[in-house]
């Protein structure tokens, strides 16, 4: 099985979120206010119709590659074959902020960025949308997105409609350890004041998912909380952090230090312990007795885009469960496509039966959206986690 892409991409890097946060000049480069747009003033003109090309930027290693042929994509070709679109394939997407940055001027004066579907991570796609840089899709033109997409990915709280952001890929953030050098772990207490992991834990420097697990351990929804209780699960955090439970705070950094037992348990994407457990059986991903967040990477397709049609056609194809289980095989993130599992039962069973990809409802049940926030609460519960967390 191929080593799956690095969540740490694709959840933040959050290091120069805080330094602009620190300088108050959060969200836009140089210290300015990203621009709002509206529909009404930012009209975009779809040539789809005569135009049969689309520009399609996503994340490295986030499309199956023909392992005997790395310039074969096949479910990409297998769509220019069918539609007669021709597909520019990027992979410059690295990281949420910089992405951002490299395109908010063009976005908010109105113009292309030659670029007609964009895969952004849920809280920089609920940023964009805020903003008023994304286009509207047709439901009309996307009907395998409105009769397949999760429940659990549906109505979420900046897209309500299922009309902005289709979800490429999901992933849940909840706990892991190594049964070699602990015992099994079942809750987020557990983690942040059992003696005997003391030292021995760490935890995700990306605040929405770390933040989540705790709002949800102090029973409170994550989809819909007070500053009171985001404060609550902060002081949490903090009592953790200033025992010395807590060894430090990492991206995806973490994944071989708990391959080798020099931290025991952690905060953990369920993709990073999809890849640990191929090689060690003993590394187990824990779903809390509390619940998980739930997050996923979504296709838009962003203000001037001039093929709209071309990239409904492709988001479409995408949602076919054949397709989507074919993309599963190769880049083993959840599968945001119902129907998928059965025909990856075609194609390898135990990759079928895999609940990181595709989770049962009990899991999907305790699984949470984080809140979307607006920019005045993106700026505060940012500035404070980081204050805990010493970034």
């Amino acid at each position: 099985m191929r080593v799956s892409p690095q969540p740490l991409s694709r959840r933040g890097l959050f290091t120069g979120t805080a330094a602009l946060l620190a300088t108050g000049g959060a969200l836009t480069g140089c210290g300015t206010r990203a621009a709002t747009r509206t529909e009404a003033d930012c009209r975009s003109e779809d040539l789809s119709a005569t135009q049969r090309t689309l520009a399609f930027a996503n994340w490295p290693q986030y499309l199956d590659v023909d392992e005997s042929d790395a310039a074969k994509r096949p479910t990409l070709d297998s769509f220019v074959a069918r539609s007669g679109i021709q597909v520019t394939y990027t992979e410059d997407i690295n990281d949420n902020n910089e992405f951002f940055g490299k395109v908010q001027n063009q976005l908010a004066s109105c113009r292309s960025i030659d670029r007609d579907i964009i895969v952004l991570s849920d809280w920089m796609a609920a940023r964009m949308i805020r903003l008023g840089w994304i286009q509207q899709l047709d439901p009309a033109k996307i009907p395998n997105v409105t009769a397949n997409l999760l429940p659990s990915l549906r109505d979420r709280s900046f897209d309500p409609e299922n009309r902005i952001a289709v979800p490429w890929q999901a992933g849940l953030a909840g706990l892991a350890y190594n049964g070699g050098v602990t015992r099994e772990i079942r809750t987020v207490d557990e983690l942040l004041t059992r003696p005997d992991l003391k030292g021995r834990v760490t935890a995700l420097s990306e605040m929405r998912d770390t933040m989540g697990l705790l709002l949800q351990s102090n029973g409170h929804d994550p989809a819909n909380f007070t500053p009171a209780q985001f404060d609550d699960a902060l002081a949490k955090l903090k009592r953790a952090v200033d025992s010395g439970q807590i060894r430090r705070f990492t991206g995806n950094d973490y994944a071989p230090d708990l391959a080798r037992g020099d931290i025991a348990a952690c905060v953990a994407w369920s993709g990073d312990v999809i890849q640990l457990s191929g090689e060690d059986e003993k590394i187990r991903f824990v779903s809390p007795e509390s619940g998980v967040l739930l997050y996923s990477d979504n296709m838009m397709v962003p203000n001037k885009a001039a093929h709209r049609g071309n990239a409904e056609a492709l988001i479409n194809y995408y949602y076919e469960p054949a397709v989507a289980a074919r993309l599963a095989a190769y880049v083993n993130y959840i599968c945001p496509v119902s129907g998928a599992q059965a025909e990856m039962e075609k194609i390898d069973p135990a990759l079928a039966a895999n609940p990181l990809i595709f989770p049962g409802d009990d899991l999907l049940r305790k699984a949470t959206v984080f809140m979307a926030l607006d920019e005045q609460q993106e700026r505060a519960y940012e500035s404070r986690f980081q204050q805990v967390i010493g970034a």
